[in-house]
């Protein structure tokens, strides 16, 4: 199915990007509200956080990426008991129906859904304790949810937090390779950068003159199990979006490199041939 264009309307209250953001597609009910933690008091004045919801707080936890997916009657009284408890987040992302639609089951189906979808994705580490568990809605509610969710995840991405988007395989002309010595690895340059697949394996060795940050980002894969060491070889367990051409060559080859010209399609023709020369 072809993507449609969308316009979403993205709020400013203080007129500062990085503060407090309220986005929305105005033809929809949903509405996300995105909170620094440094301003959850200047958020509180907002009324729409008093109301029944899903929230998702981001932050890092042990050098990963993560996320906590929760309900609340209140989001509000909820956010501010987080604030007193949790260390990890940094933001908090409040989804509202603008029509006060949800109900209490509405919200505990979609804490489910959302979860799910975050842990099939597998870009964030989830640290919700306990997975929550699917509550029985109707088969037309449901089906509102689903579309209510399809929502939920645009206006998330557009926030820059892609917790429930899947890295999808392009077609096979678009993939791209990496192959030197051991190392052969397959891979997509996306609008996030440059995606590694799982199945990629790269050089076991790193060469005595490469920059530190080269081993210490291994070992960082290495401890969230995105890295393995097999017969040899360091292997890709997961997809892996790395932040540009040249980080992802370096960490496949294990030394610096220039990633516009290591990586190259199956015709032989680089990336940069191929996507900065044409």
């Amino acid at each position: 199915m072809a993507l449609v264009g969308k316009t979403i309307q993205i709020y400013l209250p203080d007129g500062n990007p990085r503060s407090l953001k309220i986005a929305e597609i105005t033809s929809r009910t949903v509405q996300a509200l995105l909170i620094p933690r440094s301003k959850l008091e200047e958020a509180a004045a907002r009324q729409e956080l008093e109301g029944v919801g899903i929230y998702l707080l981001f932050g890092t936890s042990e050098s990963k990426a993560a996320c906590y997916i929760g309900e609340a009657e209140n989001c509000l009284v909820r956010l501010k008991q987080h604030n007193r408890s949790k260390d990890f987040w940094t933001h908090a992302l409040a989804i509202i129906s603008k029509t006060q639609y949800f109900t209490k089951t509405h919200i505990k189906y979609l804490e489910w859904y959302c979860c799910e979808r975050a842990l099939k994705a597998n870009r964030y580490t989830l640290e919700n304790g306990n997975s929550p568990s699917k509550p029985h809605v109707s088969e037309p509610v449901e089906a509102d949810l689903h579309d209510n969710f399809e929502t939920i995840q645009l206006l998330t991405s557009t926030l820059g937090y892609p917790v429930f988007d899947e890295i999808r395989k392009p077609i096979n002309k678009e993939l791209i390779f990496c192959n030197v010595k051991s190392a052969d690895a397959k891979g997509e340059y996306s609008e996030e950068g440059l995606i590694v697949f799982a199945g990629s394996k790269a050089n076991l060795e790193v060469a005595s003159n490469a920059q530190l940050w080269i081993p210490n980002m291994r070992q960082e894969l290495l401890d969230k199990g995105v890295l393995v060491q097999n017969d040899g070889t360091l292997e890709f367990i997961s997809d892996h979006v790395f932040n540009s051409p040249s980080t992802a060559a370096a960490i496949v080859l294990g030394r610096q490199s220039n990633g516009w010209r290591e990586w190259k399609y199956s015709d032989g023709k680089t990336l940069d041939e191929v996507k900065r020369q044409r």
